[in-house]
């Protein structure tokens, strides 16, 4: 991975669909699918690594992925579909290979989300390979 220029900040736009609503979410499960037609938290979660992959993906060597491995995030606002989303984050530190973003998603009304989200950064070969072993390994695979 190259150098992280301090202050690095990356914006993401995204028209929410009927497909990214909280029925949408697990339609297996009843009590999703009950649930309003509104932008899910777990696709907004998604929305933001989306937003801090692609402002790390320039910095990135050939064979390397960024992995999320937490995530902090409040959910403010709802947001229903057809409804742009936008987010906004921002490089807060560096760890070795281990990266922290500040991130907020706004709607034309409101805040909807903010907080803050870490990355790490893989050799995707090498990741595969412990993958498929530890798959290998497992019962009933």
């Amino acid at each position: 991975m190259r150098e992280l220029p301090a202050g690095l900040e990356y914006t993401l736009r995204y028209r929410v669909p009927i497909t990214k609503t909280v029925p949408h979410l697990y339609p297996e499960a009843a009590l999703f699918r009950a649930m309003p037609e509104v932008f899910a938290t777990g696709f907004l979660v998604g929305f933001l690594e989306w937003a801090c992959m692609e402002a790390l993906a320039p910095f990135l060597d050939a064979g390397e992925r960024s992995v999320g491995i937490r995530v902090d995030i409040s959910h403010e606002a709802a947001t229903p579909p057809g409804m742009e989303v936008t987010a906004q984050v921002r490089l807060a530190g560096v760890e070795g290979r281990r990266t922290l973003w500040a991130v907020e998603a706004r709607d034309a009304a409101d805040v909807i989300a903010r907080g803050r989200h870490e990355r790490f950064t893989i050799d995707l070969a090498k990741f595969n390979d412990r993958l498929a072993r530890k798959a290998a390994a497992a019962p009933g695979t």
